[in-house]
């Protein structure tokens, strides 16, 4: 059920229209709608496993109690991938999604992900790689630099990249990327501990059980950095995203620094 919508429904509409003409096994299937005076309702397949946010963000989980397996969350971060290569370039009209996070990721009952919530996504052709719009959309910590000011560059399918790697570093800290409650105030902004870690090759001191646990974080952890860099130039596509998922950790090479760094002991800004 929908409340609270904005002026004249037009996300409803959008995402009815968006999500009724897609087809694919790692995006949300929809069933129905219901639009009958002031209320709306979509009715997707249903999804026993609820949302990704659920398994990552609880309270009683952290880097050393994980309810998915690394290898789990592996298959996760590679079928979302699968969804988004699909958006941009599977269907006859590109579509960006604008909104790629761990609540809008829904599990099934063998914890296959499936893309949700298309309310904020804009339908452009393949042929036009810049995309107007009006105003910021998505959510606060998954949205592209470029979102916010052309000085970064200019919006496109690679906004969605930036958000999948934002996600991919919450899925690696079980935490979200940005996050007051941490302890240690050198690890408020995962995104910048993390990194600094890698290139440092200094271990994750997260949890992991089984031989190869640690490699899958760290590859996700490379591939979370490269989809995040502020200038969407430097940005994989979803198709290298998925040969990098796919590629020996050996091969992947550590990004430039993606982001404008603070330096949290000097207050400094590099």
């Amino acid at each position: 059920m929908l409340e609270h919508l904005k002026g004249n429904g037009q996300e409803f509409i959008n995402e009815v229209a968006t999500i009724g003409r897609i087809h694919h096994f790692h995006i949300v299937r929809l069933l129905g709608f219901c639009s009958e005076g002031n209320r709306r309702a979509l009715i997707y397949e249903f999804m026993p496993n609820g949302s990704l946010e659920k398994f990552i963000f609880s309270k009683t989980n952290s880097s050393s109690h994980r309810p998915l397996s690394w290898e789990k969350l592996r298959k996760i971060a590679f079928g979302v991938a699968r969804g988004v290569e699909y958006l941009h370039q599977g269907c006859n009209q590109r579509i960006l999604h604008f909104d790629i996070k761990p609540h809008n990721i829904l599990l099934d009952h063998n914890f296959q992900p499936k893309i949700s919530d298309f309310g904020l996504a804009k339908l452009c052709s393949k042929d036009i790689s810049i995309v107007s719009l009006t105003a910021a959309r998505g959510t606060a910590g998954y949205i592209a630099p470029e979102l916010f000011s052309r000085n970064f560059g200019e919006v496109s399918y690679k906004s969605d990249v930036y958000s999948y790697g934002m996600m991919l570093l919450e899925m690696v800290g079980c935490r979200k990327n940005n996050d007051p409650a941490v302890e240690i105030q050198s690890q408020i902004y995962f995104p910048e501990w993390i990194y600094n870690r890698m290139r440092q090759g200094q271990e994750l001191c997260l949890e992991f059980e089984e031989d190869g646990d640690e490699g899958i974080a760290r590859k996700l952890a490379i591939v979370a950095l490269w989809c995040i860099q502020w200038n969407p130039t430097e940005r994989p596509s979803m198709p290298m995203v998925l040969q990098m998922l796919e590629t020996d950790l050996q091969s992947l090479e550590i990004p430039p620094m993606p982001f404008v760094s603070s330096d949290v002991e000097t207050g400094a800004i590099t």
